[in-house]
């Protein structure tokens, strides 16, 4: 039996909150990777946040060893904005734990999860976790897995990460049932990189699957795709805690470190080859991962600009998948345009920059990428600003420019056309929650694409699908979605390209003045709907003021909506007492002249909560 034989790479797949980190702890207790005295709960998951929310972040890698075998075990995140991190994991993988919920069974993200597996031509194991709740019902969700997934779960293990009830089991079917790697020891060295992060003693530590050959610490390598020649002066892996090894041999998942600086040098996919005996051609790699919704980030405190950006530069040593530009605004001043996954992404980074670097910040409305069509009748190119970039010729001769802040779209008579995402959302839902939430996507824009029962007597759901333009979901979906269905809706969703709309720029004017911040892009059907409840936010948002204030929503120059903020009235008569009513007339008629004065010339100082609750969609 060579050493690759008795090597087993396997990760956790799960829908969020089935048990995944539970899992992992009590695999790493039962194989003794940490005395019962440093065992803590989800031990993988090393952010405060990640332990205070309960969800996987960063995808985390740890080596066990039970009864002679090594096991190299990747705890993944649940959540689909973290999709990409699943898929790494996955792909330095020969085979995947599938964890689900006695009690909730086969849900959105499972589904997706096991597909991305399968892709990798994995072997699955089924595990029904939390047997020890009185819903459970392991028959009923074995049935599920049969009928939903179409895997057989005749051999699922039955467990419950919680008391460790079945964790003996579960070695066991990952030593009998996932395949040892396959990789030739002697061949020149090919090694995937996984993952990589900043270590502040460290540098940046790189995540490995070595393929073929031996990495060795002292080795001359090479990084395929970057181009770049390092010395490797650390070899290891993680026990969880960091174990120095003199090498990494074929099929095993270690780190490295090569004094490297920017994890942006570092990317993920790239293969790491000897430079002296190169690897005649490059791992496949995997795709870049693209930003899908923007926003603004902006300190509350202008002094405050430097902080955030050096904090930016920071948080991006992380997390490769976040972008971020500088942009200016007349109401925020400066600040800058970031990129992210989904919402949930977007939340996290703001909590980190709030907590991790103590900032105070206001985020404006979350936007997608649209790609705008202009007409060819202008000989001149658009200027690429802000947030924008050129992207090419359009068919008929026009450019196609791709817009990520709607303050910067272009005059609409130079618009031909305007293309936004759409994606495929999968929602799983009780019987009895059917009705409104068929509603819910209806509003949304949403097409119908398929209805379908799954499961039996009491796990029996629905399964739709339905196709929604993507900036419909970006605001609040999520969070109606889980109000209507009293959180026991799951939802998951991928992109499934652009399509036409006949989508419009609604500007915010308070007091005649356009507030850049607040403008959005809209369906011309939702526009006036989205205007007023936004007009009538802002009215009770902002303070009042001597004077009267007009609060409009418009598209163009035509108004579709408005709210008038009442002028504060100081009593100018109270110190008149005797007298005939000529006095108070004069007062008034002075009063009058001086409120129409500085209407015209007053301005209208919006507090800061006010953008911060204004921008916040969730009430509506």
């Amino acid at each position: 039996m060579t050493k690759t034989d008795r090597i087993r790479n396997f990760s956790i797949i799960a829908h969020i909150d089935h048990g995944k980190s539970t899992l992992a702890d009590r695999l790493i207790q039962r194989t003794g990777g940490l005395s019962e005295r440093e065992m803590s709960a989800q031990v993988l998951d090393n952010m405060d946040i990640e332990r205070e929310r309960g969800i996987t972040i960063k995808a985390q890698t740890v080596r066990l060893e039970w009864n002679g075998y090594e096991l190299n075990l990747m705890d993944t995140p649940g959540h689909v904005d973290f999709a990409y991190e699943v898929s790494r994991s996955l792909a330095a993988c020969e085979g995947a734990l599938l964890v689900v919920d006695a009690a909730q069974g086969v849900e959105a993200q499972t589904l997706a999860n096991v597909y991305a597996s399968i892709e990798h031509d994995h072997e699955i194991v089924p595990v029904i976790n939390k047997i020890d709740l009185p819903a459970a019902d392991a028959e009923g969700v074995r049935q599920e897995i049969e009928e939903i997934i179409g895997l057989d779960a005749s051999g699922a293990v039955l467990a419950s990460a919680k008391t460790g009830i079945g964790i003996d089991e579960v070695l066991q079917a990952i030593v009998d049932k996932i395949p040892p790697p396959r990789g030739d020891a002697d061949a020149p060295l090919k090694a995937m990189l996984v993952d990589s992060w900043y270590d502040p003693y460290l540098g940046v530590v790189i995540l490995v699957r070595v393929i073929d050959g031996c990495l060795k610490k002292g080795a001359q390598v090479r990084f395929m795709a970057a181009g770049t020649t390092h010395l490797v002066d650390r070899v290891g892996c993680f026990r969880p805690k960091i174990e120095q090894l003199g090498e990494l041999g074929a099929g095993e998942i270690g780190f490295i470190t090569a004094q490297i600086k920017e994890v942006a040098e570092t990317r993920v996919g790239d293969t790491i080859t000897d430079a002296k005996r190169p690897a005649a051609q490059a791992l496949p790699g995997f795709k870049l991962v693209q930003p899908v919704v923007f926003c603004g980030l902006f300190p509350v405190d202008a002094a405050e600009f430097e902080k955030l950006r050096e904090s930016l530069y920071k948080l991006r040593l992380n997390d490769a998948s976040f972008s971020f530009e500088m942009e200016t605004s007349a109401a925020l001043g400066f600040g800058f345009r970031c990129g992210f996954l989904g919402l949930l992404h977007l939340e996290i980074i703001q909590e980190r920059l709030t907590r991790e670097y103590d900032l105070d910040l206001i985020t404006t409305a979350p936007s997608v990428v649209y790609k705008i069509h202009l007409s060819r009748s202008r000989k001149d190119r658009p200027s690429t600003g802000s947030g924008r970039t050129e992207e090419g010729e359009h068919e008929s001769g026009g450019s196609i420019i791709e817009l990520h802040n709607p303050a910067d779209m272009p005059d609409p008579n130079r618009i031909e056309t305007i293309e936004e995402p759409w994606i495929e959302a999968t929602i799983y839902v009780p019987d009895e929650y059917l009705g409104p939430i068929l509603k819910l996507c209806q509003d949304r824009r949403g097409v119908q694409k398929n209805l379908t029962y799954v499961g039996s007597g009491s796990h029996q759901r629905a399964q739709i699908t339905y196709e929604l333009p993507l900036n419909e979901v970006v605001f609040d979906f999520y969070d109606r979605l889980k109000s209507i269905s009293r959180g026991y809706a799951s939802f998951d969703y991928h992109q499934i390209g652009y399509r036409e709309g006949d989508l419009v720029k609604m500007s915010i004017l308070v007091n005649n003045e356009a507030v850049d911040a607040l403008s959005m892009i809209v369906h011309r059907g939702n526009a006036e709907a989205r205007g007023r409840g936004m007009c009538e936010r802002l009215k009770d948002l902002i303070p009042r003021h001597l004077f009267k204030i007009p609060i409009q929503a418009a598209i163009g120059g035509k108004v579709i909506a408005r709210e008038t903020i009442a002028a504060l009235r100081k009593d100018v008569t109270a110190k008149c007492y005797g007298g005939d009513a000529t006095r108070k007339r004069k007062l008034l008629e002075k009063q009058k002249e001086g409120k129409k004065r500085m209407r015209e010339y007053g301005s209208v100082s919006i507090p800061q909560e006010a953008f911060i609750a204004a921008l916040r969609m969730g009430e509506e």
